[in-house]
């Protein structure tokens, strides 16, 4: 499994990137794995404020459904077009590539205090063995 160094995790499986203020979210290699094969994604919060731990969307897989949390305080501003049902349609690429392009979200980060609580790579590594 990869667990990226550059990144920050949390304990519900999901990986954040930071840059200028911006989160870009997605789930972790070893969440999808432990999922399986990824057939939608529903997000319905873009425009919207969220809490962190509150849940801004769901990942559906062959065999169950999963809720997915808000690991920052932020504003919703873009599901990844390409796993959108009404645009590219490709829920697998989590799956395929869950580092890259199959990032699901980007948040504009209202309270940077909370990525102090956010687990390193190694922290994280700790969790899943």
């Amino acid at each position: 499994m990869a667990t990226p160094d550059n990144l920050k995790y949390t304990k519900e499986h999901e990986w954040i990137s930071i840059t200028d203020g911006i989160a870009t979210i997605g789930i972790t290699d070893h969440a999808q794995s432990e999922l399986g094969e990824i057939v939608y994604v529903e997000i319905e919060t873009v425009g919207e404020e969220i809490e962190k731990d509150e849940v801004f969307g769901t990942v559906e897989a062959v065999k169950t459904t999963s809720d997915l949390f808000m690991p920052l305080s932020g504003k919703v501003l873009e599901f990844n077009p390409d796993l959108d049902e009404s645009e590219g349609d490709n829920p697998g690429l989590i799956n395929e590539d869950p580092y890259g392009e199959g990032w699901i979200i980007k948040v504009e980060i209202s309270n940077e205090d909370e990525i102090a609580e956010l687990l390193s790579a190694e922290d994280y590594e700790n969790l899943i063995s």
